[in-house]
């Protein structure tokens, strides 16, 4: 669906360079903390700016090749998007029609109602969460096959999150689409990605299945004596603490096999971002 080979992209005090794949009917998910350059990772992607080198490929085009139906096939929400405030979502309707053949305007207004979105309400009245609603209700309001999320989740409560989680499952059900999803609420991702890419500085420092990373990583905590027997080949990343030693593993399950003493924690996305991103 989604083919990032070798993107390149230099700013003066940034540089991307990133790979990334999404398969047809899959979430990836592309975590990272805020200025890491997953919204550059996106707008590289949709030909929103220039890129130096390297080449994406959506529905096996390039990007800049893209035409008006290919992109209906599209449903985007960037982090700085958004509807006019002075709008209503009636208003909306005419609009969106025009855009996209396969609006239903009666599918949307079912779903607005769903999601507690009144219609004749001007969108500067919106809370965030509500704004947030609609512009994912719209982005798969016209059948898209593609989504592309950039933190669709920042800054609502955990409720609202849920709720626009759910919204995805369900978009997902039919088998033949697609998602890529940003986000530095790693929680959201665990229970919705089949992959997630981890970016820092611009670079993708790892790739792994949710489910190899959620049920092979893990934590250990050990004793400076103890870190000096351990055995290191699975271990991806150590740091220095007060009591020893903390060390990210993607191999939990041989540690637990030949050292049943020591401290072995379950990983998570968080853990792994914290323990990537330590000097």
């Amino acid at each position: 669906m989604v083919q990032l080979e070798n993107i390149k992209k230099q700013y003066d005090n940034f540089c991307l360079e990133c790979s990334i794949i999404v398969p047809k009917g899959q979430v990836t998910g592309l975590i990272g903390r805020n200025g890491a350059g997953k919204s550059t990772t996106f707008k590289a992607m949709l030909g929103l700016i220039r890129i130096d080198d390297g080449s994406a490929h959506i529905f096996g085009k390039d990007a800049k090749d893209l035409t008006a139906q290919d992109r209906e096939r599209m449903g985007v929400v960037l982090a700085d998007s958004g509807f006019s405030n002075y709008l209503t979502i009636k208003d909306l309707l005419s609009v969106l029609k025009k855009f996209y053949h396969s609006f239903s305007p009666e599918e949307f207004i079912k779903q607005c109602d769903r999601f507690g979105l009144p219609l004749n309400k001007k969108i500067k009245e919106f809370s965030t969460g509500m704004k947030r609603k609609l512009q994912v209700l719209a982005a798969i309001s016209h059948n898209a096959n593609l989504l592309v999320l950039d933190e669709p989740t920042a800054g609502l409560d955990v409720i609202v999150r849920d709720e626009l989680i759910d919204m995805l499952r369900e978009y997902m059900e039919n088998g033949e689409r697609s998602i890529i999803i940003s986000s530095h609420i790693s929680s959201d991702l665990e229970g919705l990605c089949d992959d997630v890419y981890f970016i820092e500085q611009g670079k993708i420092l790892m790739h792994e299945e949710t489910g190899v990373l959620l049920g092979d990583y893990g934590l250990i905590k050990v004793t400076e004596e103890q870190y000096q027997h351990l055995d290191k080949k699975y271990i991806i990343k150590s740091h220095k603490e007060q009591f020893g030693y903390s060390c990210l593993t993607n191999q939990k399950q041989f540690y637990m096999e030949n050292y049943p003493s020591l401290v072995l924690e379950k990983g998570s996305i968080d853990d792994v971002i914290t323990m990537m991103v330590r000097k």
